[in-house]
């Protein structure tokens, strides 16, 4: 009985301790300030921000997983939440050893960045009837961290702010409500200043006017929006028959922010209807005729106002789904010049100069460069580099419209590439499939009403000369000279991390997680991580050892396209789970 005492005091013991160095942990953390957001970049064992830094590099900074090493890489730990319907689609945020992620319907989850230990979880009480309303429920992208506090956006319309420490909830508020529509948020948020910025979805839905909201970080109350659609004269104007008032659009992904001109830089989506039937009279005729500003566009913005600074409308009466809302914005300098490069739908890569004031009388942004990384696509012949104009759009006319690709779900997809500043180029996923697709006449839906609002039915398919495959490209980011390239069989969903070991992380389609070699693209490790990946990669340091973490889950709409094209392992994956797996060298 004595030895069972000690025993049981020798556990309590330890378990006190483990207590303590949790709330140590927390207790000791450093706040996440705005000088830390805004120097993220240069702390590579921390990761502070849905895109790592605002240069939006997607880069980790470390290296003591390397080229060399990475082979030996294995799994440390792992988390798995609760269940998790289409998967996990989030990026983990790491700030002084703890790390924080979503998963589906609005959970959020604190855990030991070293360990995966439990320190705290939160769950939203979303409004289900409004969510399923749309068609993103139960998606969410991500968090930002800042000022002690987490925050999380809801499909419901909501910004949370959480306690960072206990996760207990310090304000709660309904940011989008449905009078002009029912849009909630999907994205992770990201800190301004003082202010929270997010952005609504709803480009599919017969609402108005795809907000972009800043909001005061301490009390979770508006302090300006700016409406992707109808803000002002201009828009309206390029909306025919007042079809701003159904125009659909928002900035769904997350954007980022130019410390040196102030600004906050942000994609925008698809206008409704989704697809329409004017086909080569869309200037004057169809449901939406016009150019349809500012959706499928990027819009810079005043930080401290909302007020448009400059835009570029970068598919014009967007006919094809082919949206701006990737929030990848690349910050580069170079040669003196600074350059934003920020990737559309189509397969298109815009490269813009990052003054806004460089932007003509007309507010257009000026474009240095534009390239096309697809290489199956043909709703275009090609873009002019110099302005980046499409050059022979192939519109939609009103019945069937075989083999257009690529498919609705793009050459490019909400993922983001990464841009390694030791090799110099910037790696991204293209996606390589086609569609046939037939329009038809549709009754215009109330102003205002949140309806879905299509023009269109379609079949994702193969392309003609062979079956879908996905790349990814390693290129220079300027001048969109190609260096590499891996084909894989199915196309990555998934985001990209490229670090300073000199490695590149793939998550796969299928479940397989690679390493490929920065230089040229040779695979250097690979492991079965047992579910598709369509969210993110991040890496970090805790306790002086180097993590690269990841999460799994599958069942997004763009997924739903592997089971018809492909089959297994397709038709047999899990859409209703999902984990996050954190990899370590010993």
């Amino acid at each position: 009985m004595k030895q069972w005492n000690t025993q049981l005091a020798g556990i309590a013991k330890a378990l006190s301790a483990a207590a303590v160095f949790g709330f140590a942990l927390q207790a000791g953390a450093a706040e996440v300030t705005w000088d830390r957001l805004l120097n993220a970049d240069k702390d590579p064992n921390n990761w502070l921000t849905y895109h790592g830094s605002f240069k939006g590099w997607h880069y980790s900074g470390l290296d003591q997983i390397n080229k060399s090493n990475v082979k030996n890489l294995h799994l440390s730990w792992m988390h798995t939440p609760a269940s998790s319907k289409r998967g996990i689609q989030s990026f983990p945020l790491v700030a002084d050893g703890v790390l924080y992620y979503t998963s589906a319907s609005g959970q959020v989850w604190a855990l030991d960045a070293a360990t995966g230990n439990f320190m705290w979880r939160y769950q939203a009480k979303i409004d289900t009837e409004r969510s399923e309303g749309t068609f993103f429920n139960p998606y969410n992208r991500g968090l930002a961290l800042g000022y002690g506090k987490v925050y999380m956006a809801t499909v419901d319309g909501r910004m949370i702010g959480l306690d960072a420490k206990t996760g207990a909830v310090v304000f709660d508020n309904m940011i989008l409500t449905v009078e002009k529509g029912n849009k909630g948020f999907t994205g992770a948020p990201v800190i301004v200043k003082d202010k929270v910025l997010i952005g609504a979805d709803g480009g599919e839905l017969s609402g108005c006017c795809g907000p972009i909201f800043a909001i005061d970080a301490n009390t979770g109350e508006v302090a300006w929006q700016f409406d992707t659609t109808g803000s002002d004269e201009r828009s309206r104007a390029s909306w025919g028959n007042d079809s701003w008032k159904i125009g659909g659009s928002g900035g769904w992904m997350t954007g980022t922010y130019d410390a040196q001109t102030n600004s906050v830089w942000w994609g925008t989506a698809n206008p409704a209807p989704d697809f329409d039937w004017s086909g080569d009279n869309w200037q004057t005729e169809g449901p939406r005729p016009g150019t349809n500003l500012y959706s499928s566009s990027t819009v810079v913005l005043d930080a401290d106002s909302g007020k448009l600074k400059a835009y570029f409308s970068e598919m014009p009466h967007d006919a094809w789904d082919f949206d701006a809302a990737v929030g990848e914005f690349v910050q580069i300098d170079r040669g003196g010049k600074r350059y934003m490069v920020h990737p559309n739908k189509g397969g298109v890569i815009f490269v813009y100069n990052a003054d806004p004031e460089q932007a003509n009388s007309d507010q257009v942004l000026k474009v240095e460069n534009a390239y096309i990384i697809g290489k199956t696509f043909n709703f275009i012949t090609g873009v002019n580099a110099k302005t980046g104009e499409l050059l022979g759009r192939r519109n939609l006319d009103l019945g069937k419209n075989p083999n257009r690709c690529p498919a609705i779900d793009g050459a490019i997809s909400w993922n983001t590439g990464t841009y390694n500043p030791v090799t110099g180029l910037y790696y991204k996923v293209s996606q390589e499939w086609c569609f046939d697709i037939e329009t038809q006449k549709v009754d215009r839906p109330a102003d205002f009403s949140g309806q879905a609002y299509f023009g269109a039915s379609w079949t994702v398919k193969h392309p003609e000369s062979r079956p879908a495959f996905g790349t990814v490209q390693a290129r220079d980011p300027i001048t969109g000279k190609a260096k590499w390239e891996v084909e894989f069989k199915y196309p990555p969903l998934a985001s990209l991390l490229s670090t300073k070991g000199g490695v590149v992380f793939v998550p796969g389609a299928d479940g397989t997680f690679y390493a490929l070699d920065a230089d040229n693209g040779n695979k250097l490790w690979e492991n079965k991580n047992g579910l598709g990946h369509h969210g993110g990669v991040i890496s970090y340091s805790a306790r002086g050892k180097q993590y690269v973490a990841v999460v799994t889950g599958w069942g997004s709409h763009v997924s739903g396209n592997y089971g018809p094209l492909y089959g297994e392992p397709f038709v047999s994956m899990a859409t209703d789970a999902g984990s996050l797996l954190v990899f370590s060298l010993n």
